[in-house]
């Protein structure tokens, strides 16, 4: 179905004050909790290789590279205060306290670090409307230390997970184009970890993303079409190798599945009309936001494939291809 729509996506630079930190709902939550810069570079201790007992980069000289990087991509913006997320801590003690019951262990005497991070830095100044939906030009990434192999020495390539993209502020759901992701960037050291981010930057194309995001809000799809969807997407997990291999790839199971039917009736910002019918962009919306319950190693391939999904119903739609899911 073909939705008449009048607006352009236009992309709107301003130089205007912004505050240093927004108030959010958290763009991932599944089993992660909020850490701050300072606590991560503070309070967290780092893992090191087993054979020379060097570190790795840790997570915050990681962010901390990514920011050096955007600042100089982008000179005359502003960067939010980082939104970080953790999960899977691994806690410890020091030595003097290793016959201590847990109970009695002081603050000094524990270890912490958490082996999957994730962040976020918003520019607030370049932004662009969608669909009435202000969305935020994002930077961020992912180190996951169980990526990479600790049984090694310095020197050794380290794994990252890097993107840039666009942040709805409606609902804090992420935005990611394939051009705008690296999915294993593999570096040894902070230099090159920055030219890695660098180069990123500047082979991504935003207007394309934007254009091919307004593109969503021309089509949508009638409540039995959703119904459809829907249950074609829940039977691609239990098809046989051979014939999945033919169809355009799912990676969202069935627990995130379940909250896009859920919200397809109960989303205040995206659920369906009156009519049962549902925008491309919302039903991508509803897969962005249900993408949330997981965890921070799959988080951006889910989001990346969220959007390839979604063009490819829109294919389907517009009969330039077949769209097994639809059909």
């Amino acid at each position: 179905m073909r939705v008449n729509t009048q607006e352009e996506p236009r992309l709107v630079v301003s130089h205007q004050e912004a505050d240093t930190q927004r108030t959010a709902s958290p763009f991932i939550e599944a089993n992660t909790v909020a850490v701050s810069l300072a606590e991560l570079r503070q309070e967290h201790i780092i893992p090191v290789y087993v054979k020379d007992n060097e570190p790795l980069v840790s997570q915050a000289d990681f962010i901390s590279t990514a920011q050096e990087a955007v600042a100089t991509v982008f000179q005359d913006q502003q960067l939010l205060t980082p939104q970080i997320r953790c999960s899977h801590s691994i806690k410890g003690r020091i030595p003097e306290a290793k016959d201590k019951p847990a109970t009695q262990l002081q603050d000094w005497e524990k270890t912490l670090y958490y082996e999957r991070m994730m962040f976020l830095l918003e520019i607030p100044s370049i932004t662009d409307i969608i669909d009435g939906n202000t969305l935020t030009l994002t930077v961020g990434g992912v180190k996951a230390y169980n990526l990479d192999n600790l049984y090694n020495k310095k020197g050794a390539a380290e794994h990252f997970k890097v993107f840039i993209g666009f942040n709805n502020q409606v609902c804090t759901n992420l935005c990611v184009r394939t051009d705008g992701y690296l999915a294993d960037l593999k570096v040894s050291s902070l230099e090159q970890l920055y030219v890695g981010i660098r180069q990123l930057i500047s082979s991504y194309d935003q207007q394309l993303h934007l254009k091919q995001l307004q593109s969503l809000t021309e089509h949508a799809i009638t409540e039995q079409q959703f119904a459809q969807l829907l249950g074609r997407c829940r039977m691609y997990q239990h098809l046989p190798t051979e014939e999945k291999k033919q169809i355009p790839p799912l990676l969202f199971g069935d627990t995130q599945l379940t909250t896009v039917c859920k919200d397809y009736y109960r989303d205040a910002s995206f659920c369906k009309q009156e009519d049962g019918n549902i925008s491309l962009w919302r039903l991508y919306n509803l897969m962005t936001g249900a993408n949330k319950s997981t965890y921070i190693d799959q988080f951006l391939d889910r989001s990346v494939n969220a959007l390839d999904f979604s063009v490819q119903v829109q294919g389907g739609l517009q009969g330039h291809s077949a769209s097994w899911y639809l059909n």
